[in-house]
């Protein structure tokens, strides 16, 4: 590992400095994805955007690699870099809300549920991931998708302004009015472009209180309950988000049935944001559709919705993902789902897939950088989850068989770029499409033409 003397970074940041010797180290460096075991020559926890400017600095002077950090919630563990600077956000985590404006001003280094529960207080919020403890800048970078996609589109579709430390250590703010090629790359180009530390939303009236609608089957009814989602999920209120989840292993919760805890299965999750009349009705045709082995209808804390995933993606668990688009669930598709359903062998490891409909269409497909079609469609996600290194390996074949399968039927083989734990040029170029890649290439060459961002979904300089 490189060995550098780090002091003089010690001596001219606000925020925490530690090197292999120090005893917050370990802890420092480790993030979700249990199986990356990366090592920085220095970890700066930075405390504002001037500390990012500085630790950016130190790493140009001595040559060397640079990561970023935000929530730490990476499959590729790309936030921590093996022998350079690893710039840390999760100092910089205010969130700080305008409930009159509707405008939330959030730290670079904030989670989800720190968004969350800053908003909840007055009644207001921003379309965030299905995980808590991810990371708001990873997570809208590349777009930003969860249960308010179809309510409120995209986190992207809700940003108003970015606070960027660049590569050369300056510091904008990038807005419609200013820098805005560096806006609009921002909404979906990932961290190419620099270190953002402030994300500035609007927000819009969400919860307190929202209502949740879960129906489970068994394997053996797999491919009606795909033939049902085809048919009720599009139909579904502009106030209402789903997942359709494949494979979903039964959770061992008290309002699972005791014979059903972790039996593998179909399950679609609805949840409203209206009125519970309104959530009734929405979930009305999924109910005189197809029996269940069980359902759960109830009302919610909307922070108890956005966290109650948690648990199938704990800390330190074992991970791998990739993702694909898919039009619609097709008969071909249905097919390879439920033949590729059996085949995991962690109980943890599922399929989650996501409707990309309603408020996220009404955006258009050049007005940000977001990797895909602005058209209804799926994203695809298929994820290998264990506790230990051989099962993980025995699911990462059974993501990539599955993924495979499905690659004739899918409208976009790059797949999101929040999704990607193998990232090569040819996925990432994919994803985003020949135009919409060379204008981001171009924004990248006037930003970061030695592309010092480059451990990501990464695009090339022109």
């Amino acid at each position: 590992m490189t060995t550098v003397e780090f002091a003089p970074l010690k001596s001219t940041i606000t925020g925490s400095v530690f090197g292999p010797r120090d005893p917050e180290y370990d802890d420092a460096r480790s993030i979700w994805n249990g199986q990356i075991d990366h090592r920085p020559a220095v970890i700066a926890r930075c405390r504002s955007a001037s500390d990012v400017a500085v630790a950016l600095a130190f790493a140009r002077a001595h040559s060397l690699e640079v990561s970023v950090r935000g929530g730490g919630h990476s499959y590729r563990g790309t936030s921590v870099c093996e022998g350079g600077v690893m710039i840390d956000l999760s100092a910089i985590n205010v969130v700080s809300v305008a409930p009159s404006a509707k405008r939330a001003r959030v730290g670079g280094g904030a989670t989800i549920a720190d968004l969350d529960k800053a908003t909840q207080e007055h009644g207001l919020a921003v379309t965030g991931g299905v995980i808590s403890d991810t990371g708001v800048g990873g997570l809208t970078l590349g777009g930003g998708m969860g249960w308010l996609t179809r309510t409120l589109g995209l986190a992207i579709d809700n940003l108003v302004s970015a606070e960027v430390v660049l590569a050369d250590g300056s510091i904008v703010r990038a807005s419609e009015n200013d820098h805005s090629d560096l806006f609009w790359a921002l909404r979906g180009g990932g961290g190419n472009f620099g270190v953002v530390t402030e994300f500035e939303y609007r927000l819009s009236e969400i919860g307190p209180e929202v209502h949740l609608g879960l129906f489970f089957w068994g394997m053996e009814d797999g491919p009606a309950a795909l033939r049902l989602c085809r048919e009720v999920v599009p139909a579904l209120p502009r106030n209402a988000g789903a997942m359709v989840a494949v494979s979903l292993s039964a959770p061992p919760a008290p309002f699972v049935p005791d014979q059903f805890h972790l039996l593998p299965g179909y399950a679609l999750l609805v949840a409203g944001f209206g009125s519970e009349e309104e959530h009734s009705n929405a979930i009305a045709p999924i109910r005189e559709g197809l029996p269940t082995l069980f359902e759960f209808v109830t009302p919610i804390p909307y922070v108890g919705l956005q966290s109650m995933l948690d648990e199938s993606e704990p800390w330190g668990a074992y991970a791998y993902e990739k993702a694909l688009d898919l039009v619609d669930f097709s008969d071909d598709v249905i097919d390879v789902l439920t033949e590729q359903a059996g085949k995991k062998s962690s109980p943890m490891s599922f399929m989650p897939i996501f409707p990309l409909q309603g408020a996220f269409t009404s955006v258009g497909g050049d007005d940000t950088a977001f990797g895909g079609s602005r058209t209804p469609h799926y994203v695809c996600n298929m994820t290998a989850t264990a506790t230990d290194a051989g099962t993980l390996e025995l699911d990462r074949s059974w993501v990539r068989e599955t993924w495979e399968a499905l690659r004739p039927f899918s409208s976009n083989q790059g797949g999101y770029v929040n999704f990607m734990t193998d990232v090569d040029e040819d996925r990432v170029r994919a994803s985003y499409g020949a135009g919409k890649y060379a204008r981001l290439s171009a924004v990248k060459a006037k930003y970061d033409p030695d592309n010092v961002f480059h451990l990501n979904a990464n695009i090339l300089p022109a």
